[in-house]
Formats: C-alpha cells, sequence, structure tokens
C-alpha cells in the first residue's frame, strides 16, 4: 500500500503511554490482554454462550466494537497532541503515520459523499482508554464511540491481528480502521439511534441478527472507502486486496469460534461469517456506490 509522502489527517489524539495506572486510578499498570484469555474461553462454553450474546448486547450499544473484545486473539509532519516522539520505535511511528493517513484518505472520500460530513479523531492509546463510552482496555480491540464521535486503536492490535490471526499486510490494518470510520458513517445517517430504537422490541437472538447487519454494513463501506481511495490515488499494490479480503474472513464470526472451542453458534453470531465479511467488503470495494450497502434490507447476506 502506498501511503508514504501523502496527507496525514490532523483528527489525531494521542493519548499513548496514559495506559498504565491501572482500571480506576492507583499506580497499577491494569490488566494485560493475555491475562483476559482464560475469561475468554470460558465465556465461549457452552455455559457462557448467553453471557456473551448479553455483552455483545450492551457493547454495541455503547460503541465498543463487541467481537474484538470477545477475541481472545487481540488486544513537517503533523504534530499529534501529548506525543512522546523520541519514546517511539520507528516502526511505531511509522504504524500511526500510515494510520494517520488512513484517516486522511477517508476523510478525502467521506466528505465528498455525505453533505456536512464530520470528521472523527482518531485516538492512539495503549493498554487502556477512557471515552464518552466508558472505560476500555487493549483487549477490546479497535472500537468506535458514537458518544464523542471518536475512534480508539491500540496499534499494539495491529501486531496481535498478524500474529494470531494470520491476518498481515498494510492494508489489513487500513481495513480496521475504514471500519470503524463505517461506524462513524452509520451515527451521522441515524443508523445507530434506529438500531438502538429496536433495543426493547427484538428478542437477543433477533438483536444479534441486526447487529450482523450493523457490522456488515461498516465492511461495505469500508470497501467502498477502499474504491474511492483507488481511484483517486492509487494507492493499492499486487496483493493488498487480498490481505484485506483476508483479514475480513479472519475475524468472522464462525472462523473465531471454531478456532476457540470447534464449534459454531450461529445465534451468537454479532458480526457475521467469514464469507458474509469478505462478500460486503468486496461489494463495496467493487461498487463504490452507497446505494449498494443496505444490508438492513438485504434478502442474503
Amino acid at each position: 500500500m502506498k501511503w508514504q509522502g501523502r496527507r496525514k489527517s490532523s483528527n489525531i489524539e494521542d493519548r499513548r503511554g496514559e495506559g498504565g495506572s491501572g482500571f480506576g486510578g492507583g499506580g497499577g499498570r491494569g490488566i494485560s490482554p493475555m491475562l483476559l484469555l482464560p475469561l475468554f474461553r470460558l465465556l465461549f462454553s457452552k455455559a457462557g454462550l448467553v453471557v456473551v450474546a448479553i455483552i455483545a448486547v450492551v457493547l454495541f450499544l455503547t460503541g465498543t466494537n463487541p467481537l474484538t473484545l470477545l477475541q481472545q486473539f487481540v488486544g513537517g509532519e503533523p504534530q499529534y497532541a501529548q506525543s512522546s516522539p523520541s519514546q517511539r520505535s520507528p516502526e511505531e511511528q511509522a504504524l500511526a503515520d500510515q494510520t494517520a493517513t488512513v484517516l486522511a484518505d477517508s476523510e478525502d472520500v467521506w466528505n465528498k459523499l455525505i453533505q456536512g460530513y464530520r470528521e472523527p479523531t482518531l485516538v492512539l492509546f495503549t493498554e487502556q482508554v477512557t471515552s464518552a463510552c466508558g472505560l476500555a482496555s487493549a483487549a477490546s480491540g479497535p472500537f468506535y464511540c458514537p458518544g464523542d464521535e471518536k475512534l480508539y486503536i491500540d496499534l499494539g492490535f495491529f501486531g496481535e491481528m498478524e500474529n494470531r490471526l494470520g491476518a498481515e499486510g498494510d492494508f489489513a490494518q487500513a481495513y480496521v480502521v475504514g471500519h470503524e470510520v463505517g461506524h462513524h458513517v452509520q451515527k451521522l445517517l441515524g443508523t445507530m439511534e434506529q438500531v438502538n430504537a429496536m433495543r426493547g422490541r427484538l428478542s437477543e437472538t433477533e438483536f444479534n441478527r441486526l447487529m450482523v447487519r450493523v457490522e456488515l454494513q461498516a465492511d461495505f463501506y469500508a470497501g467502498l472507502w477502499a474504491h474511492h481511495t483507488q481511484r483517486a490515488t492509487g494507492f493499492l499494490e499486487p496483493g493488498d486486496l487480498e490481505e484485506a479480503l483476508n483479514a475480513a474472513s479472519a475475524i468472522g464470526d464462525d472462523h473465531l469460534q471454531r478456532q476457540s472451542t470447534g464449534r459454531v453458534v450461529p445465534d451468537s453470531f454479532t458480526h457475521g461469517t467469514s464469507a458474509q465479511r469478505v462478500r460486503w467488503f468486496r461489494k463495496g470495494f467493487e461498487t463504490g456506490d452507497m446505494s449498494q450497502g443496505d444490508t438492513f434490507n438485504a434478502a442474503e447476506l
């Protein structure tokens, strides 16, 4: 992916290094994502499936990406606020610059597609972060908070995504950013508000199915962003599209459940299967047409 030398977004808030104070204050270092793995395994057990679904619904309504919380696999340039460049490795700073460039590309695309588009802020953090949606740890993975219209990313997630999920490559990382921006688009278009209004009218299983449609639309929007950025900049290189499709497949509900427990429980899906996530990202990338992304009325996902 060709990102070097292009505009970086100034809508970056750098809170890296602020996450070591522990939950609720104090001098601890917080909870390592790896220490949460036994809990995640319990939640994925037969006894915990109902708990998983409830947590997923609650976290979605607060703006947190629910599936990533349950994943045991995670956790002259513009100057970023509160940044400490001397403490960053060249690799980490390059990843931050790449992420800022992807955000800038998303701004260029969505400003053209949505009149009066409000650009979100992307918050870089380590270990844990406080948002309008509450306190989140790095184990939550990247998430969007509609309460403050900010995206939250611990750059260490990209390493976990590559090492534990096999989803490697810079365009796989860009897909993650594009997906979270997609949730911001849903907030601006009123989609999240409509979904929240359905919370008390649907059963748990029905609401899970609705959440799948929300997440697949965000995948579609990520593909749509890539389509328009490619037309404007030609930033993709051979193999990049395959990286994004591989990442979409790696975080499908069925794939994650099969790896975790050896069994698949469709009623607990909250993001969609690997095939569905690949299909909707590809559809956005191939069409570049927002009218093609109505996952809520699609007869087949």
